[in-house]
């Protein structure tokens, strides 16, 4: 059962910064415009802050974040060590996605997670946990993966569960599996006018929201040799784990699951979270 968690929050925040909520206060435009989704304050807090908790109180011990070359405001945040800062019993560290020459923001997901191993020679042998940043996991979605034997896996969530609206829901992509729930394929921007044949064998139609189980030993190389996506010119984690199933059909389980996975994408986002998080952790009791 592994106790590492690798946080994905290098991204430039391009859709938070392009978002208009007309009642925020100028204070919190500015936070959004600016900042990190995950340092965006919510009850007073920073977003990454509530993922943390719920990730300490899964068994999480080690945290590495990866953030920005000008990601210096995390350091403000959760200690100013590059590595074993203390934060409320977690130890954190970061890595610095750096930014390929010539292009203006990171080169995606998949290239984050290729520099924290490369910054971490252990990961390449150990098994972690991966996640974004802005969308709050709960401690059961945690533990579900902590506590999952297959070397690969992610949580596979049933998208009624997902309190969106439909318009946006639609635009997630699906994922597909074999009856033992070893995944199959994932499906971007599914055709409605086929989506029966989407259907898992649970009869739910599921969608991945990035939080995943590696073993480094085996998804390293996949990751090294991830080709960019042609349209977003990025290097996504779907495209390597894609890569790694079809050499090995049984690599990545999905653990099915049904339950809210609040996000942090606009800035009305912040309404619903700050109200989302006033009822369900109105406190955090680090000592728990």
């Amino acid at each position: 059962m592994t106790n590492n968690l690798i946080i994905l929050a290098g991204g430039t925040s391009s859709r938070m910064k392009k978002s208009t909520a007309s009642a925020l206060s100028e204070e919190m435009v500015t936070q959004a415009n600016t900042r990190s989704k995950a340092l965006i304050l919510l009850n007073d807090r920073p977003m990454l802050d509530y993922v943390l908790y719920n990730a300490k109180q899964a068994g999480i011990t080690n945290v590495i974040i990866v953030i920005h070359p000008k990601g210096g405001l995390f350091k403000e945040y959760y200690g100013l060590k590059d590595q074993g800062n203390d934060f409320h019993g977690l130890t954190i560290s970061y890595a610095v996605q750096h930014i390929t020459e010539g292009r203006e923001k990171p080169l995606g997901t998949a290239d984050a997670l290729v520099q924290a191993m490369d910054q971490y020679p252990r990961l390449k042998t150990d098994s972690f946990l991966v996640c974004n940043s802005d969308n709050l996991y709960s401690t059961k979605a945690f533990f579900a993966l902590r506590e999952n034997k297959n070397a690969h896996a992610f949580l596979n969530y049933d998208r009624n569960a997902l309190k969106y609206p439909m318009e946006r829901i639609a635009r997630f992509a699906l994922t597909k599996t074999d009856a033992k729930v070893y995944l199959q394929a994932i499906i971007e921007k599914p055709d409605t006018s086929s989506i029966e044949d989407y259907k898992n064998p649970d009869g739910t139609f599921r969608v991945s929201m990035n939080i995943f189980k590696f073993e480094g030993a085996t998804f390293y190389p996949y990751l090294l040799a991830c080709p960019m996506h042609p349209e977003r010119l990025e290097k996504e984690l779907p495209t390597a784990i894609l890569a790694m199933i079809k050499d090995h059909p049984k690599a990545m389980q999905a653990i099915p699951f049904a339950e809210h996975v609040p996000d942090l994408t606009g800035k009305d986002d912040i309404f619903i979270l700050n109200a989302y998080l006033s009822t369900h952790i109105p406190t955090l009791d680090w000592d728990q």
